[in-house]
């Protein structure tokens, strides 16, 4: 397969990349030269812009693309209509963030997106970045009728995360001692490894399937408890303790969810359904998910060798801060 990635050098464009050249596929990366520009020799580079700069890709063709780096619904439109004759088929990385209503558990592929009031909007933040998910989607469905696939991850994590949403966790366990944890044990918690969606993303690029999917994981129910659990197993040296601090106390101490601790939502009854997306119709089509403990393990193991290579938006609590909560929660 003749492939065009549209990104293809940070977190899940680096990994479909890396595995789509794995398979002996002709890997083109569309990208601004910036980020890690000396990354994959073997692939074809080119360099443009998404916002006005796309003459690179004029008079080329592919078998497929796949759209890492979009989030202007504009920019997505003009680099669906510059493809729409130059690929067979077209993925678009969307994200579950496009569902306004999170108060329930079991939102499938076919509950409401958000909408905009104003479409002309271009800035992206905490409130617009769903409902552009959203029109980005409706640009490509209409350049590319009947030849596009909408993926929407949940929480990607795994090696190469630009962020500590997930990576918190092992690093934190994996330090021992006495570990905060926050809330409930019983919430529900949702992630998938960026490997795993790499690879489904490029089995139906290669199937040429099309719609609408939701790629969250694992593939059973699970908790926070479940998942710190895990890391207290795979990564935490002996004697390591977790310290169950309730939603309420946290709150009410000022510590923030997904500001000051990630994957926890401090018992938002209006995020409920959050972390309990179906990913059925992702599983159906042949989505394969490992076990979590590779993932924290391999997670850990990346964020031992980066030694600062990505920078990284943390959520980091200080240990000073959280020895304090531990102390104030739990004395003794």
């Amino acid at each position: 397969m003749r492939l065009l990635v549209l990104g293809g050098t940070v977190f899940l464009g680096r990994h479909i990349a890396e595995q789509a050249l794995e398979r002996g596929q002709e890997v083109t990366l569309f990208t601004r030269g910036r980020t890690r520009p000396g990354l994959f020799p073997q692939a074809e580079h080119l360099t443009g812009d998404r916002d006005g700069g796309l003459d690179a890709l004029l008079g080329r063709s592919w078998d497929a693309v796949v759209d890492c780096s979009g989030y202007v619904p504009r920019v997505v439109r003009d680099s669906a209509q510059l493809l729409a004759d130059a690929v067979e088929h077209y993925t678009f990385i969307s994200s579950v963030s496009v569902y306004p209503d999170y108060s329930s558990p079991g939102i499938d592929e076919d509950a409401p997106v958000a909408t905009m009031d104003d479409e002309s909007v271009e800035e992206v933040d905490e409130h617009t970045y769903g409902p552009m998910k959203a029109l980005c989607e409706h640009a490509v469905a209409d350049a590319l009728p009947g030849r596009s696939l909408m993926i929407r991850p949940g929480l990607i994590v795994g090696p190469n995360d630009p962020t500590d949403r997930f990576t918190y966790w092992p690093v934190r366990l994996s330090e021992g001692g006495r570990v905060l944890a926050p809330g409930d044990p019983a919430a529900p918690a949702q992630w998938i490894d960026v490997r795993d969606v790499a690879a489904f993303v490029l089995d139906l690029a290669e199937q040429r399937l099309t719609g609408v999917l939701n790629a969250v994981g694992p593939a059973r129910p699970a908790t926070l408890g479940d998942l710190l659990d895990a890391c207290l197993g795979a990564v935490a040296p002996d004697g390591t303790e977790l310290r169950w601090v309730d939603d309420s106390v946290l709150l009410g101490e000022g510590v923030s969810p997904w500001v000051d601790l990630p994957m926890w939502l401090g018992g938002d009854p209006a995020m409920a359904g959050f972390e309990q997306i179906s990913g059925a119709r992702a599983l159906a089509a042949g989505m394969r998910l490992r076990p979590v403990e590779q993932t924290i393990a391999d997670t850990l193991a990346w964020h031992r060798a980066d030694d600062g290579a990505v920078k990284r938006a943390g959520f980091r609590l200080s240990r000073d801060r959280e020895a304090a909560l531990l102390a104030a929660a739990i004395p003794g």
